[in-house]
């Protein structure tokens, strides 16, 4: 075997686990948007308690996004998912216990998740940036943001069942063990090398330029975007089963198996979005035109199915158009999600640090105000309609200025 098929055969390696881990993370925090359910029922949490216990992850998750990307930089992203994946399963293993002592340590086990998963990203975002041809970097970022919906499709459905036969605590300790046993494969298997060659600054520099990348356009672009993007994604991730529920009767299961459905198409799409943006490229489209393209049509195409939701009449008509606005969210893995190695190569893991920072606020804000709106309202028609309103708004910026050409040396 030639050295180039090896590093190859290595950098699919590396992708696959990456993708293991993005979907791990996600079964670990989506878990409790179906048990959440049957937890408001034992302790006896009001709409807005239960905001806060879904929203409390992102407390965490938001603390250590920038410190995650600055380790993966300077260390690389082997030694950083890895003990990463370790404890945020222990905190997942010990969810349950934290929350019959109080919701107050609930919260806490919860924030401490999120301190664990803040990793995820930046983490798989460099690993990708050492690993990973520049041709083949869209669909890379692709199929490691689809594993992020692809655990969501595993974790609604499989919590509901788990809640319903074994109860609430069970996914907890089943979800945790997985991350475990992940790891046993990572260390072993994961080499501590690069398998493309590194991009050098032209004056031999490896400091962070946090100046330049601030008051860069095309980065703000990405920031506002991935702010927006993730307003739509958490409040569709944390209160979809309950919507599903309360508006439409089904049961605690069946919630969790339609609200799969729509993060399984967006888990399609962001692949087949990802394939066409480096084929695109390949073939001579701008960068700037391939970006742009796939994120104003994720953010307008989702904002617009979202508006039509509370005209749904039945409960199919509800799921497509659910379907419809995670799917077009999808596309905006070819979008903001892959514009980073564009704009700084060298600095696209800095670059998702600072971003996922400021878009881990919705989670913490839209989820809450989600669960304030449907208590004050008793619908769910004014909390969709403030998120397809951000969506536009980011839609509208990266528009404007976002950009597929080199910004930073």
């Amino acid at each position: 075997m030639t050295t180039a098929m090896t590093r190859r055969s290595a950098g699919l390696t590396v992708v696959g686990l990456c993708f293991a881990a993005a979907f791990i993370s996600y079964i670990d925090r989506a878990n409790i948007s179906v048990a959440a359910i049957a937890m408001k029922d034992d302790f006896g949490w009001t709409e807005t308690q239960k905001g806060f216990v879904l929203s409390s992850f992102f407390v965490g998750y938001m603390l250590l996004q920038v410190v995650s990307a600055m380790l993966a930089n300077k260390y690389g992203g082997k030694l950083l998912l890895g003990f990463a994946v370790i404890w945020w399963s222990i905190f997942t293993i010990l969810t349950p216990a934290a929350a019959h002592v109080s919701i107050g340590t609930l919260i806490a086990a919860r924030i401490a998740l999120g301190l664990g998963e803040a990793a995820v990203f930046p983490g798989c975002i460099n690993l990708i940036g050492r690993w990973v041809p520049v041709s083949q970097r869209s669909r890379a970022v692709a199929l490691i943001a689809s594993g992020l919906s692809l655990g969501t499709v595993v974790a609604l459905p499989l919590t509901g069942y788990l809640v319903r036969e074994y109860g609430w605590p069970m996914p907890f300790y089943l979800f945790g063990v997985v991350g475990l046993v992940w790891a046993l494969f990572w260390f072993p298997v994961v080499g501590n090398g690069r398998g493309v060659p590194e991009d050098v600054h032209p004056d031999g520099v490896r400091t962070i330029p946090w100046a330049a990348l601030m008051r860069t356009p095309a980065v703000w672009a990405i920031i506002v975007n991935h702010f927006c993007h993730n307003w739509l994604l958490y409040v569709l991730l944390a209160w979809l089963p309950s919507y599903l529920k309360a508006t439409f009767g089904v049961s605690l299961a069946a919630a969790g198996v339609l609200a799969a459905a729509p993060a399984f198409t967006g888990s399609i799409t962001a692949n087949v979005a990802g394939a066409l943006a480096d084929r695109m490229i390949a073939d001579g489209k701008s960068r700037t035109f391939v970006r742009r393209l796939a994120q104003c049509s994720g953010l307008f195409g989702a904002a617009t199915f979202l508006l039509l939701v509370p005209f749904a009449g039945s409960l199919p008509v509800g799921v497509l158009l659910m379907c419809g606005s995670a799917g077009s969210l999808g596309l905006c893995a070819a979008g903001f999600s892959s514009n980073s190695f564009d704009v700084a190569p060298r600095h696209a893991d800095i670059i998702w640090g600072i971003s996922n920072t400021f878009a881990t606020v919705p989670g913490i804000i839209g989820v809450a105000v989600t669960g304030w709106l449907v208590e004050r309202t008793g619908s769910y028609s004014s909390a969709f309609v403030l998120t397809a309103v951000m969506a536009i708004m980011g839609g509208i910026v990266f528009l404007l200025v976002g950009s597929g050409e080199r910004k930073i040396a």
